[in-house]
């Protein structure tokens, strides 16, 4: 089923994120993200999973960032999600661009897809250019995952991920963050992020989204995905 991208689900969904994110990004795009394994380096697979940017700096990993979700919606089959980037570190952190993405499916194997930057080929809004932000201790950055539930060829088996993990740029170690609900991305094979871009430090910090029943969907490691396309 082919949902339409209406003025009215595209207000959904910028009131879900406007917490999160005053919107950023470009229109390029790369290729392979979900299967670089050098994305996944060894001492990252047990990262932290999502934690609230109240956490004292004695908590801090030694990347001195954390990066969490802040919850996300669903409207016409347009999916977004928002995500939090603080820097919990004793040093300023700088941010110059798209946080790296890599999607999972419940074995933990990684689901090949094309990650557009801006996401402009999912849809509009999100493809202002990326700019350098520096964070102070305990300063925000903020970004949004965008995707659509569409299946459009019956012959092409629809993808579903269920775990999520976000670096802060290409070869930093990654985060494992809640999803707050499946990746569904139908049979498109492409996710959308935007740019990183300073929270206004007078808007406060979304709280965290509350996990579903059920089993806990943060793991105690993440496989390094193969090289399968």
């Amino acid at each position: 089923m082919i949902s339409r991208d209406t003025p009215a689900a595209r207000r959904r969904i910028s009131a879900t994120v406007a917490m999160a994110l005053v919107l950023g990004s470009c229109t390029g795009d790369h290729r392979g993200q979900s299967g670089d394994p050098s994305q996944l380096p060894p001492a990252a697979r047990t990262e932290a999973g999502p934690t609230a940017s109240t956490e004292p700096l004695a908590d801090c990993p030694a990347t001195g960032v954390r990066i969490r979700s802040t919850g996300g919606d669903a409207a016409m089959g347009l999916r977004a999600l928002g995500l939090e980037l603080v820097n919990c570190g004793e040093r300023p952190y700088q941010l110059n661009g798209y946080p790296v993405l890599h999607v999972f499916d419940e074995a933990r194997e990684p689901i090949m897809l094309r990650v557009v930057n801006g996401a402009k080929e999912i849809t509009s809004g999100f493809d202002q250019p990326p700019r350098e932000v520096t964070l102070a201790t305990g300063e925000r950055a903020t970004a949004v995952v965008l995707w659509r539930n569409l299946v459009t060829d019956p012959t092409v088996v629809a993808s579903t991920g269920k775990f999520l993990t976000v670096a802060p740029e290409a070869g930093q170690p990654p985060h494992e963050v809640d999803p707050d609900g499946p990746v569904d991305l139908g049979n498109t094979g492409r996710i959308g992020v935007s740019a990183w871009k300073k929270a206004d430090p007078s808007t406060p910090a979304p709280p965290r989204p509350a996990r579903p029943p059920g089993p806990s969907a943060a793991p105690s490691s993440v496989s390094p995905p193969d090289s399968r396309l």
